[in-house]
C-alpha cells in the first residue's frame, strides 16, 4: 500500500496536526537550479513545452525542500497559445499577446482549444507522475476566465487592468463571447491534465480584486462556477482549489457556491476572518506574506505562527498568499520547512 497524500486528506475536510505545505511558484527564480535550467531554454514558452526541462523544474523544489505537492511547471497564458492568440515572454518585461479587443480579433480565435498544441504539458505531468512518491500530490492548473482575459484584452499585463474593464463595460456582448471561450477551454485543458495524471487542480483569479461587486460576480465568480461544474461531469471526484486574489468579503460565497474543494487566501486576508467565515465551509490554502519569507528570522516564525494559531485547526494547507519572490533566500524557506515540520 502507498502512502496517502496529506494534502489530499485535507482537501476531502480533514484537518492535520501538520498541515501540508507547498508553495506558488515554488519552481522558480529564487532557486540557483532553475536559473541554471532556463538558461538552456531559448524562451519562456520553449521552457513550458519542453518536457525534460518542464518535468525537472517541477521536481528541483521537491527534490530540496521536500514539499507535500508539486505543481506542474508551466504558465496561466498557454490556453490564449492554444486558442491561437501569439504569446510572448519578453525578459524583464512579462508576457506579450495579439490584443483580442474586437469582433474581428476574438472571430480569429478557435473555436476549441487545441490539445495537441498543449500535448509537452501533458508529457510532462506524465514523466512527473512516473518518478513522483505518490504522498506527494500533483497539482496541475490554469488561469481563471477574468484573468486570462484581461491579458488578451490588454496584450500584456497592467496594475489595474483597465483595458479588459473597460473592454466589459463598453461592449459586455464581446467580452461574455470571450469569457465563455476561456470557460470551455478551460475544463476541457483541466480534463485533459486529470487525464494525464494530476491528483488536484488549481484555478488562479488573479486580477479578481480590481473589479467592483457585480462586475466580480459576473467575470469572476459564473465562470468559475461553470469550469468547476464542467470538470465535474467528467470528474466527479477530482479536487478543485480556487485562488482569488483580491476576493477579500466574496470568499464566503466562493466556499458555500461555487463548488470548489478549498479556497485560497492572498496576503490581505485576515486569518481570524478566514477562520470564521471561510474555513467553516471548506478547507483552506494560504496565507503567509511572501515578503515575510524574504524577510526570514523573527519575522517569519511570528507570521507563520499567527497563521498556524488561527488557521491550523482546521482543514489547512499551508502556502503563501501569493507567488514566491525572486529574491527569497533559499534558506528562508529551509526554514519555513523547519518550523512546521516541528509545529
Amino acid at each position: 500500500m502507498t502512502e496517502e497524500s496529506a494534502l489530499l486528506r485535507v482537501l476531502r475536510g480533514e484537518a492535520l496536526a501538520k498541515p501540508p505545505v507547498w508553495l506558488m511558484r515554488q519552481a522558480g527564480r529564487y532557486l540557483p537550479e532553475y536559473r541554471e535550467l532556463r538558461a538552456r531554454a531559448s524562451s519562456f514558452l520553449d521552457f513550458c513545452y519542453n518536457p525534460q526541462l518542464a518535468s525537472e523544474a517541477t521536481l528541483q523544489p521537491i527534490r530540496r525542500f521536500g514539499f507535500d505537492a508539486a505543481i506542474v511547471f508551466s504558465d496561466i497564458l498557454v490556453v490564449p497559445d492554444a486558442l491561437g492568440v501569439r504569446v510572448s515572454f519578453e525578459d524583464g518585461g512579462g508576457p506579450r499577446l495579439e490584443p483580442v479587443d474586437s469582433e474581428v480579433r476574438l472571430r480569429d480565435l478557435r473555436n476549441e482549444i487545441d490539445l495537441s498544441r498543449l500535448s509537452p504539458v501533458f508529457e510532462t505531468i506524465s514523466i512527473v507522475r512516473r518518478v513522483l512518491p505518490h504522498r506527494i500530490a500533483l497539482i496541475g492548473f490554469c488561469g481563471a476566465p477574468w484573468t486570462v482575459a484581461s491579458y488578451m484584452a490588454a496584450g500584456r499585463g497592467s496594475p489595474d487592468q483597465m483595458p479588459a474593464r473597460l473592454l466589459a463595460y463598453r461592449q459586455p456582448s464581446l467580452f461574455q463571447e470571450l469569457i465563455e471561450r476561456l470557460i470551455e477551454a478551460s475544463i476541457t485543458y483541466l480534463s485533459a491534465q486529470l487525464e494525464a495524471g494530476v491528483d488536484a487542480v488549481q484555478i488562479f483569479d488573479t486580477w479578481a480584486g480590481v473589479l467592483a461587486p457585480r462586475e466580480f460576480q459576473r467575470w469572476c465568480f459564473e465562470p468559475l462556477r461553470k469550469i468547476i461544474s464542467g470538470v465535474r461531469q467528467t470528474w466527479p471526484r477530482a479536487p478543485i482549489i480556487v485562488f482569488c486574489r483580491g476576493a477579500g468579503c466574496q470568499l464566503p460565497e466562493l466556499a458555500r457556491s461555487s463548488g470548489a474543494d478549498a479556497i485560497g487566501l492572498d496576503t490581505t486576508i485576515d486569518p481570524s476572518f478566514a477562520a470564521a467565515n471561510v474555513q467553516t465551509l471548506k478547507p483552506v490554502q494560504g496565507n503567509l506574506d511572501p515578503a515575510a519569507l524574504v524577510a526570514g528570522g523573527a519575522a517569519l516564525a511570528s507570521a507563520m505562527e499567527n497563521i498556524l494559531a488561527t488557521l491550523g485547526r482546521g482543514p489547512l494547507i499551508f502556502n503563501l498568499g501569493h507567488g514566491i519572490l525572486p529574491e527569497t533566500p533559499v534558506a528562508h524557506v529551509e526554514q519555513l520547512i523547519r518550523h512546521l515540520r516541528a509545529s
